[in-house]
């Protein structure tokens, strides 16, 4: 039985990195495991890893369901992080892409649901 998701996500400059995503989330890593691996808990069971990894930086695409698009966008900007436009997609569900410092792709849909 799968219990727990972790995406990972690759960059170069863990240290750069770290920043962007405390900007991000509002708060520093919930664990550092390693010198190259720090990770946020972003659900009971979900969490975002960032990694200095063998794998390319910048190929990550990471969506983040929030409950209030408009609001979160608002928090990060105040925090610094620039995003694009919101796009309405399809049944209600709406978009907004922003890149980390590596051009890994996070993705954040306003309108989630578990079924459509």
């Amino acid at each position: 039985m799968i219990t727990h998701v972790l995406a990972v996500v690759p960059v170069t400059d863990i240290s750069v990195s770290q920043d962007w995503y405390e900007r991000l989330f509002g708060r520093t890593p919930d664990n550092t495991p390693m010198d190259s691996l720090i990770e946020w808990q972003v659900t009971d069971n979900g969490w975002l890893q960032v990694s200095n990894a063998l794998v390319p930086a910048g190929s990550a695409a990471v969506n983040l369901a929030v409950d209030d698009l408009a609001g979160h966008l608002s928090d990060i900007a105040g925090r610094g992080i620039q995003h694009g436009q919101i796009v309405p997609v399809n049944k209600g569900v709406e978009l907004c892409t922003t890149n980390d410092p590596d051009g890994n792709s996070i993705t954040f849909v306003g309108n989630f649901r578990v079924k459509y």
